[in-house]
């Protein structure tokens, strides 16, 4: 058996809560294949990271203590997103598979765009779907490995002006709950976290949203009175990655500072 944790493969990982999974578990000692598309999404208004900040988060990963790191540009949203990182893995069988990828827009539930709605879709869901498709058939074939997904608060409440970003998250957490079923026994979990307003870009565009000055507005809906950090989100996917987390499956874990409460 390699030294380490084992490999794991993170998508988003080129800024946000995906960058700070992949920092996380490089301290842990896993080794990484870090993914991102690095490219504009359709329907999407803010900006997506370039293709050096996915390098910049693998550089800080091997810093980190990360057993080897590799990037791949891939975008989840596309159907042959499997079938290119199969191809990537070469292989190797995943020990965790963290579905970080994310976008979001805005708009009343009748009027958001056809082209938004199918990003939000394409990303959210049918991402985490591909990234299941990749490698969870390796995991069991090993025997063990952990699926986590990163969902988000709008699963669980109602959201004004995010019905489409709602529905796609929504989705997302019944797909884990359902894969999860799948694995009963298989050695194999599968589980959600679903964040509050964590700080980063897709916060700041929710902000733009809502008319607000910026992302700090979001801090009062939590009962922390502050926004999440990225690595707060990303320590919880490490213990569910770790032996600590072992008796958990089919979870849907609110780590959002008491937004659901």
């Amino acid at each position: 058996m390699p030294d380490g944790p084992g490999l794991a493969v993170i998508t988003g990982a080129a800024r946000g809560i995906g960058a700070a999974v992949a920092t996380t578990l490089g301290e842990q000692g896993w080794s990484l294949l870090l993914i991102d598309a690095c490219a504009d999404q359709g329907g999407i208004e803010y900006a997506m990271p370039a293709p050096a900040d996915l390098e910049r988060v693998a550089e800080r990963c091997v810093v980190a203590g990360a057993g080897g790191t590799d990037v791949l540009r891939a975008d989840v949203g596309r159907p042959e997103f499997a079938s290119v990182l199969t191809s990537s893995l070469d292989g190797r069988t995943p020990a965790a598979a963290v579905a970080a990828a994310g976008v979001i827009a805005g708009g009343p539930a009748w009027g958001t765009g056809e082209q938004a709605w199918a990003t939000l879709i394409n990303v959210n869901l049918h991402g985490t779907r591909r990234l299941a498709e990749a490698t969870v058939p390796g995991m069991v074939q090993a025997g063990r490995g952990r699926f986590v997904a990163i969902a988000s608060a709008a699963a669980l409440r109602a959201m004004p002006q995010l019905a489409a970003y709602s529905a796609a998250k929504a989705a997302t957490v019944g797909f884990v709950r359902a894969l999860a079923a799948d694995l009963a026994g298989t050695g194999v979990s599968a589980n959600a976290i679903c964040p509050g307003s964590t700080r980063g870009v897709m916060l700041a565009a929710s902000a733009e949203v809502y008319d607000l000055s910026g992302e700090e507005e979001f801090a009062g809906q939590h009962l922390i009175r502050r926004l999440i950090e990225p690595g707060e989100i990303a320590e919880t996917v490490g213990w569910l990655c770790g032996p600590a987390a072992s008796a958990l499956t089919g979870a849907v874990l609110p780590v959002d500072g008491g937004l659901t409460a």
